[in-house]
């Protein structure tokens, strides 16, 4: 019998690095390993606060220190060798990155990147190693909240809302990559002027471990950048330009900063010789381009997924020309290369948590609360609620509306659950193709069968629950496709997918739920009717 054949994949995350190890032939986690960047002794000293990102010089900025990242890998391998795992049995690395962060690289860096080859360097660390790439010090991360002018400008300026939507697959989020650049590039000129590459977290990864800085950005995080023409995955020249507008040395220069366009489930090079001869690792190892965390979440679930967390995540699966023309979603496609939208809903189940708080239970004492549930027929009772400022769809926080004046638990937590998985079903409806395939979804919220039931009606389809996953195992998952596609093997990920990723039971809707939530003027119709009255008195 030979050795094992392992894959390794590595999320670097706004929190943390985290690592899972699959074992190719038999579809089994063999590791998994996460460090958290406070938590950790090697990784706390790089100035963030309990945010996790650096004391920010003005509201909206959110940055971290590209040389924590750098400490996280040697960190991880020296944990995982340390734990037994046999890294010389890795045969291909693949990475997440949160989404939008990136880092600026310096015209030295194509040649510090390279040393990684030599054997020496192995005698070093990589936050030493590489601790001169830098052209702008720090890396923007998704949180970033201060490009309203930016982002206004490139809007306008391709055309307004429409075309940007038409062109991005997006309405130019204020976090995403391309206007925190011209921001950067407005506010400190010389070190855009310094800047020879411009990586996200997701290219910059594989950059570091294949010790090439010229590493492609993958078309799925290529999405969360306004930058990329969304159906012809290229560097798109409108976007570009209005990006650009009035920068130093114009739509030229700034697209000499950025790398390739790639699929995210392509072969970017072998493992540099720092890591073999530091860890052990095999020299032909392969390291894959990766993509951003939501993109490789969703590689391990073909359809359509519902992520009932904190916030609410929806991921629908799509033809790639479908596309949410008021902008609440955003187009992109996942690890694996398969077109999706991405629509994220702040207000989830931390306000579920609220509402059972103000009835004495804690956020762990479900077992009431599922009892209240099963006292109440669905469609009955609305109770809206939005602490915080929501994106999906975009509008204020307000407190809590009640449809009823003296509510009991089971009226206000039957409400708040119904009126926020009604918002995310009814404002995904433009870009969710009507269909009996099963919704997958996974949070804690699948070990209530009064919520599952409640999101089976009002999705009226099947809903099959799954454990959670990640964007490790995604790109894990993908880097695994990626070898086999690369031997012109077959591979059938929905196989290996479901092996490693537990399913359970579907649980169907029943007819008086689909009555009571789709039939005419029932509860989806006056949802929408309410919900629009009280977001108009509630603007952002």
């Amino acid at each position: 019998m030979g050795k094992k054949r392992l894959a390794l994949g590595l999320d670097s995350s706004t929190q943390s690095l985290s690592a899972i190890v699959i074992d190719i032939d038999t579809a089994e986690k063999c590791f998994e390993h996460s460090l958290d960047y406070r938590a950790d002794t090697r990784l706390n000293r790089f100035g963030i606060g309990e945010d996790y990102i650096l004391p920010p010089r003005e509201e909206g900025e959110a940055e971290q220190p590209p040389l924590m990242y750098l400490a996280s890998l040697d960190a991880m391998f020296a944990d995982m060798r340390e734990a037994g795992v046999a890294l010389e049995n890795i045969v291909a690395i693949n990475t997440s990155g949160q989404q939008h962060g990136h880092v600026y690289l310096n015209r030295n860096a194509a040649n510090i990147f390279s040393s990684l080859q030599k054997l020496e360097s192995s005698a070093s660390e990589l936050k030493t190693l590489l601790s001169d790439v830098f052209s702008y010090p720090t890396a923007p991360i998704w949180m970033t909240a201060n490009t309203v002018a930016q982002t206004n400008h490139v809007r306008e300026t391709v055309g307004g809302k429409a075309e940007m939507i038409n062109l991005s697959g997006s309405d130019a989020p204020l976090r995403f990559t391309g206007t925190v650049v011209r921001r950067v590039a407005e506010q400190y000129p010389e070190h855009y002027t310094a800047t020879a590459k411009i990586q996200l977290i997701s290219s910059f990864i594989p950059a570091v471990l294949t010790g090439n800085v010229n590493v492609p950005i993958d078309y799925g995080n290529g999405c969360g950048m306004s930058l990329m023409n969304y159906r012809s995955k290229t560097w798109d020249p409108a976007l570009l330009a209005a990006t650009a507008d009035g920068l130093t040395g114009g739509t030229e220069t700034f697209h000499s900063k950025l790398p390739a366009l790639a699929r995210p489930d392509s072969i970017v090079g072998n493992l540099a010789e720092y890591y073999v001869e530091k860890y052990g690792f095999e020299e032909r190892c392969t390291v894959i381009a990766g993509s951003g965390d939501n993109p490789q979440a969703k590689v391990p679930v073909a359809g359509d997924l519902l992520s009932l967390g904190t916030s609410f995540v929806n991921m629908v699966s799509t033809d790639g020309d479908t596309l949410d023309p008021e902008g609440f979603a955003n187009a992109m496609y996942d690890g694996i290369n398969r077109p999706f939208m991405f629509g994220c809903r702040t207000n989830g189940a931390m306000v579920w948590d609220a509402v059972r708080n103000r009835y004495g239970l804690s956020k762990e004492e479900y077992v009431p609360a599922e009892a209240a549930l099963a006292q109440v027929a669905p469609g009955q009772f609305m109770t809206f609620w939005q602490p915080k400022t929501e994106s999906f769809p975009v509008s204020g926080a307000y407190d809590l509306i009640r449809s009823v004046g003296q509510p009991t638990l089971a009226e206000d937590y039957t409400g708040i659950i119904e009126t926020s998985l009604a918002a995310v079903y009814t404002y995904s409806a433009v870009f969710t193709k009507q269909t009996q395939a099963p919704l997958f979804v996974t949070g804690g919220a699948t070990d209530s069968p009064e919520i599952m039931r409640r999101v089976a009606g009002i999705w009226n389809r099947p809903t099959l629950p799954v454990e959670k996953g990640g964007a490790a195992l995604g790109a894990a998952v993908a880097g695994v496709k990626a070898l086999h596609d690369a031997a012109n093997e077959h591979f059938d990920i929905e196989a290996f997918s479901a092996s490693v990723l537990k399913r359970g039971e579907p649980i169907q809707p029943l007819p008086e739920d689909v009555e009571a939530y789709h039939g005419a003027g029932k509860y989806l119709e006056r949802f929408r009717e309410k919900y629009e009255q009280i977001m108009a008195a509630h603007p952002v």
